[in-house]
């Protein structure tokens, strides 16, 4: 399988590990270590030298609670780290975003992937992704919004809703076109889910494998991971690490990680089991 990009065809014949780029103040996890631009840029250096597949770069915190920010902040934080990045050309480079401008703006510059938390339900989102023609897309499920979802997580088995709303949401950009090699999907997890229904995707994962896209899964450092381990979040590498094995093991394609040297190690040691397996 291939995910079709702006610049790549990244090939899913083995798992490919996304690191994580926050140029916020306020991210749940590391915000402000990378938000001016030398630090971003040592940090999209480390992170390739680690063995990063794709680099997420994202300017706007969607943790919980998290206030929203204008679309011109958000680009005067993106589009400098953006612009060197892709001149590197050395690996796609997705951009984290759910505001039409600023995934305009970032695909003027040629970004290969929008990672939309919104699953591009913003007016006119669809449609410019569509127009684009070559960009590939992440469509994620989330519960209400950044500022309301933890307050009221959604109520009893979460994969029906999960796979009916990317269903919907993959018909609706094959509507406008875009071809189904473009799109990926993210479950969500953290997004409006209690800690059980968060386990509960992990553990039916496969099933969102019938929608016929790549799955892309981000359990890195989530609080779900906290709450079954009692670990703060600066100490979740191990938890984190086996939720993204797990995450493989069950058919993503693409797992989204802020540790990726960790990551890769244990995927190639879960790749060596399946060659020996066979």
């Amino acid at each position: 399988m291939l995910w079709q990009t702006t610049r790549h065809a990244i090939d899913l014949s083995r798992p490919r590990v996304m690191g994580i780029v926050n140029l916020t103040p306020d991210s749940f996890s590391d915000g402000g270590r990378h938000d001016s631009v030398s630090s971003a840029l040592r940090h999209c250096e480390r992170l390739v030298d680690e063995g990063a597949d794709i680099l997420d770069l994202g300017a706007e915190s969607t943790r919980p609670g998290a206030p929203a920010l204008p679309a011109d902040e958000e680009l005067a934080r993106l589009l400098p780290v953006l612009r060197e990045v892709l001149a590197w050309g050395v690996v796609p480079v997705s951009v984290d975003t759910y505001k039409p401008a600023v995934m305009q703006a970032a695909l003027g510059l040629g970004a290969d992937i929008v990672n939309d938390v919104w699953a591009l339900r913003q007016p006119g989102a669809a449609e410019l992704v569509a127009a684009h023609g070559r960009c590939g897309v992440c469509l994620m499920h989330m519960h209400r919004d950044p500022q309301t979802m933890q307050a009221a997580p959604m109520e009893g088995d979460a994969l029906p809703t999960v796979l009916s709303f990317l269903k919907q949401r993959i018909e609706h950009l094959r509507w406008l076109s875009v071809d189904l090699n473009r799109i990926s999907v993210d479950p969500g997890i953290g997004f409006g889910k209690s800690v059980d229904q968060n386990f509960a995707l992990l553990a039916r994962q496969r099933e969102l494998l019938a929608l016929g896209v790549p799955v892309l899964a981000g359990w890195s450092r989530k609080s779900s991971l906290g709450a079954v381990t009692g670990q703060q979040v600066q100490d979740r590498l191990v938890p984190s690490v086996a939720a993204a094995v797990l995450a493989v093991e069950r058919g993503a394609s693409a797992v989204r990680v802020h540790d990726v040297a960790a990551t890769v190690q244990a995927l190639k040691v879960w790749q060596a089991m399946n060659l020996a397996d066979n």
